[in-house]
């Protein structure tokens, strides 16, 4: 049984952040710092820190602005992270409210309600918590029975709850899979970290996944899928439940997200360009036969250089759309809502490519053709 990409949805913050505002925030905690441990820095006991700039910004990722569900929280430069307020049990959390804003755009898309649904994988970076799982809180909100579990995969979260959907349709487990992937990854951000303050965004995408005999010819039939994992160190996150157990305590900053970006940079990019070319002569495809390629989005020299390896030459305009100039780098959800934004144009038959690449490493790739 075929399953199909039947519709898309997706949710964003009602606040930007420009690398304007992120560099002059950042570059006044600079002074502070820089002022409070003057004499630490000139005995050499401490490193004084370096300011950002948006040119430094753009060039190493391509990033111009990023959504974040608390503004304020990040420009103020004596907190530089998201404020959000606790809410009780019995209130909707937030991570979930965003997703269902997501999913119910993908339903309506599609014309579908709660009952054309069977299950739901909410699938993200990190979860706001551990149990009740976020998917059947979602699950609940919208009425649909059936199913629910989360997964997280960091930035291959969003290709591998796709390929986990269409193998639960292919087995005859469901007809019909909502994937909802909200990445709140302003959260995991060290906005402190000249390295890093620029890189997340926050958004939440939901892709409704079909059978193909319910999508009445309409959709995106997904020819291939293939999920691969290699563990690395170079992104990481050591946030989790056991921090509060360790002695000594950690220090809050050290639980954020961190990486090493340049070893990211080199193995990365090779290693998902072959997993690329390798899955298209498993299909009997050629690079030349894919129309557009819906790559992760955590950096624009990265996209650029596995579409080059994948093509044999530079993508032409529209060929590997960028979303990163509005959205940043958001985690597992960045090829979705690059395939969410960046559908349009394409007639019956032709091809495409939803691919994430990323922390673990992870890689998937979804190889579709329109209906």
């Amino acid at each position: 049984m075929n399953a199909v990409i039947r519709s898309t949805g997706l949710w964003v913050p009602e606040d930007t952040v420009s690398n304007e505002e992120l560099v002059e925030c950042y570059n006044k905690h600079v002074e502070l710092y820089n002022a409070e441990h003057a004499d630490a820095i000139k005995r050499g006991a401490v490193e004084a820190k370096n300011p950002s700039s948006v040119g430094f910004i753009e060039k190493a990722s391509g990033i111009k602005s990023r959504y974040s569900i608390d503004k304020a929280g990040v420009l103020d430069v004596d907190r530089m992270r998201p404020r959000v307020a606790p809410r009780p049990n019995e209130e909707i959390s937030i991570m979930a409210e965003c997703g269902v804003a997501a999913a119910r755009q993908a339903l309506s898309n599609a014309g579908r309600d709660a009952a054309d649904v069977d299950a739901v994988i909410c699938s993200g970076t990190s979860m706001q918590r551990t149990y009740p799982c976020i998917a059947i809180e979602i699950q609940d909100a919208l009425g649909i029975e059936g199913f629910g579990f989360d997964m997280t995969v960091a930035c291959s979260s969003g290709t591998f709850a796709i390929i986990n959907a269409v193998n639960m349709i292919k087995s005859g487990m469901a007809k019909s899979v909502l994937v909802v992937c909200p990445e709140l990854t302003t959260a995991q951000l060290n906005f402190r970290d000249r390295d890093s303050h620029f890189i997340f965004g926050d958004v939440a995408v939901a892709m409704l996944i079909e059978s193909e005999d319910m999508a009445n010819g309409d959709g995106w039939r997904i020819l291939g899928t293939r999920m691969m994992t290699k563990f690395s160190n170079n992104i990481r996150s050591n946030f989790g439940f056991l921090n509060a157990c360790e002695v000594p305590e950690p220090e809050f900053e050290d639980r954020y997200f961190v990486q090493e970006g340049r070893k990211v940079y080199k193995e990365v990019c090779p290693m998902v360009a072959e997993m690329i070319l390798e899955d298209l002569a498993t299909i009997d495809l050629t690079p030349a036969d894919l129309k557009r390629l819906w790559l992760h989005q955590a950096n624009i020299n990265m996209n650029l250089m596995v579409a080059r390896k994948v093509l044999g030459r530079d993508a032409e305009p529209g060929e590997a759309p960028v979303i990163l100039d509005e959205f940043a780098n958001t985690a597992g959800a960045g090829s979705l809502v690059a395939f969410h934004r960046h559908h349009d144009g394409f007639a019956a038959g032709e091809k495409g490519l939803i691919c994430s690449f990323g922390a673990g490493y992870s890689a998937g790739t979804v190889f579709v053709e329109r209906l």
